[in-house]
């Protein structure tokens, strides 16, 4: 595990994964948060093939991302996500109703929509005649359709936390095939082109990239 001096901001991430998940892994929603905030942080990394006592006493699962802050630790992307949102207006409103109503938004991306589609695409890894979570999921997705027709960002007139969460739990291409979802899908295009998006993925992608060639040599 990478070392970093205790005051710095610290997203640690694996240090290597296969292809398929390069561009997904959680820990760039928090690469984007500080990307938007202009908070400084760093990237540190632990072993991917060997998950030992030290990383599982940040992350008791074993999981990626986790978040070091000085003296604070925490684990979840969603937990990371919320700390690094109250450091900046840029990601949190900071009026009452306007930070109640993020939240409240933040928490129905992972609770409400990932949480039907992550066991929704699991399932349909088998390949089962009919998958019996897509009729949840498009339900999720009709009610978003709607929301996302009626408004061009869930709070505040402006990009929060919350479009970036929702937008990184839907842009996956399976989730985005499953039907028609017209404000949806441009919802997405909008966020994922700001130039605070193209940068954390592409770090992460370089991150990974670098990885592989050190296993080659």
């Amino acid at each position: 595990m990478n070392q970093t001096a205790p005051e710095q901001l610290t997203i640690w991430t694996f240090d290597w994964v296969p292809e398929g998940p390069r561009g997904y892994v959680r820990d760039l929603r928090l690469r984007w948060a500080c990307e938007e905030a202009g908070l400084s942080y760093r990237v540190g990394s632990v072993p991917f093939e060997d998950r030992g006592a030290e990383h599982l006493a940040m992350q008791p699962f074993g999981q990626v991302p986790y978040l070091t802050d000085g003296d604070v630790s925490l684990f979840e992307s969603g937990a990371c996500l919320l700390h690094l949102s109250e450091k900046s207006e840029a990601l949190m409103p900071r009026e009452r109703a306007l930070r109640a109503e993020t939240l409240s938004w933040v928490l129905a991306a992972l609770n409400s929509v990932e949480m039907v589609s992550v066991p929704w695409w699991f399932v349909g890894l088998s390949s089962p005649p009919e998958n019996p979570l897509e009729g949840w999921l498009r339900a999720r997705l009709a009610v978003l359709e709607d929301v996302l027709t009626a408004r061009d960002w869930l709070v505040d007139g402006r990009f929060t936390a919350a479009d970036l969460i929702l937008a990184d739990v839907l842009r996956p291409p399976w989730i985005r095939g499953i039907g028609h979802y017209p404000a949806t899908d441009a919802y997405i295009d909008r966020i994922c082109a700001r130039p605070a998006f193209a940068k954390a993925h592409a770090d992460q992608i370089a991150h990974f990239s670098r990885a592989d060639e050190t296993r080659e040599a």
